[in-house]
């Protein structure tokens, strides 16, 4: 846990951890990391995929979080390219609404259909990191500063829900649950605005 609130500290900070003279090599780097970061409508999503991961739990606890980042690479790879894909705003917001709701219902899905899920969301998340890309940021720096931002939220949820479950034992399943529906309603007020 120290070493990976080091790793976050100095992503965060990155000017400690120069190694070379010119500051741009990292400001790909940190740019990705802070986009994902900088929105809620990215954080509830992101972090309501790492609970619904532990909800399913067995292999989801990986696949889940894994199926996420790959499609969000393949929507960043689309939104680099200048590919139109309609509603994404609208994808991103429904997406802490529907994978929130999933966890809080517990719904009775198979991993695949779970990956699909949030998989089908991840898209539309990584389509704004490629279309909001900034030009001095290099693609691949960029990419693996959100990749890193979005494991670290998945790593939040499912760290946060294994460890509210091992405080109160049989309990954390329903913790876990009303937790996604936290992320579901937020979702809904990042959608209306209230947010």
């Amino acid at each position: 846990m120290r070493a990976f609130l080091v790793l976050i500290f100095l992503a965060l900070f990155p000017t400690m951890a120069f190694a070379h003279p010119d500051p741009l090599h990292a400001v790909g780097f940190v740019h990705g990391f802070e986009h994902p970061m900088g929105g809620l409508d990215h954080i509830l999503a992101m972090v309501a995929v790492g609970v619904f991961a532990f909800v399913l739990g067995g292999r989801a606890l990986w696949l889940v979080p894994l199926s996420f980042i790959a499609m969000m690479v393949v929507g960043f790879a689309l939104g680099i390219n200048g590919v139109n894909l309609p509603f994404v705003e609208l994808g991103i917001a429904l997406s802490s609404v529907v994978i929130g709701g999933a966890a809080a219902l517990k719904a009775p899905i198979p991993v695949a259909g779970a990956m699909a899920l949030v998989g089908t969301f991840a898209v539309f998340h990584g389509h704004a990191h490629g279309a909001e890309m900034p030009e001095s940021a290099g693609g691949l720096l960029y990419a693996s500063g959100f990749v890193a931002a979005t494991a670290a939220l998945h790593g939040a949820g499912i760290g946060a829900a294994l460890g509210m479950s091992k405080l109160v034992g049989r309990h954390g399943q329903i913790i876990a649950r009303i937790a996604g529906g936290a992320f579901a309603l937020g979702g809904v007020g990042v959608l209306f605005g209230w947010l």
